[in-house]
């Protein structure tokens, strides 16, 4: 699809013909909660990233995949500022908080409401035992600015 010709702030984002792409995030809980990816037995661990690969290929195969990762845990991040001369200035590890982003998709889709059902696919997504972890998936637009001139 053509990149998005709407401006931040216009009117609707929803509205005209232009494509809409949105950002899955996938958010974890940190501490005890169900992610510690970390404690999963190996089997569980596999299960997991094929059920992912898996997702991948289904949106890859609809058209709608424009791409995926999966994030290091918190404890390897840093946050980075431009310090007075420029240069960066880095904190880190990453503050503590109630969760942690595990992982992103973007997807381009015809309607706000796919991108949610897509969401709770992925929100389903198997954890120790074949449980599904019903992960808190948050979907946001990507907005976009005007193309440049060329």
């Amino acid at each position: 699809m053509q990149a998005s010709s709407h401006m931040i702030g216009a009117a609707s984002p929803f509205s005209g013909d232009c494509p809409m792409r949105f950002i899955m995030m996938m958010h974890a809980p940190r501490g005890d909660g169900g992610y510690r990816i970390n404690d999963w037995s190996p089997e569980d661990f596999q299960a997991h990233i094929a059920f992912m690969h898996r997702f991948n290929r289904q949106l890859t195969e609809a058209g709608e995949f424009v791409g995926a990762e999966g994030l290091a845990p918190p404890g390897a991040a840093k946050l980075v500022r431009a310090g007075k001369d420029g240069a960066p200035v880095t904190d880190g590890p990453f503050p503590e908080t109630k969760e942690f982003l595990a992982g992103w998709w973007i997807v381009d889709v015809d309607s706000p409401e796919r991108a949610y059902a897509l969401a709770a696919q992925a929100s389903a997504a198997p954890g120790p035992g074949g449980v599904p972890l019903n992960m808190p998936i948050e979907v946001r637009q990507v907005m976009s600015g005007p193309l440049p001139d060329a």
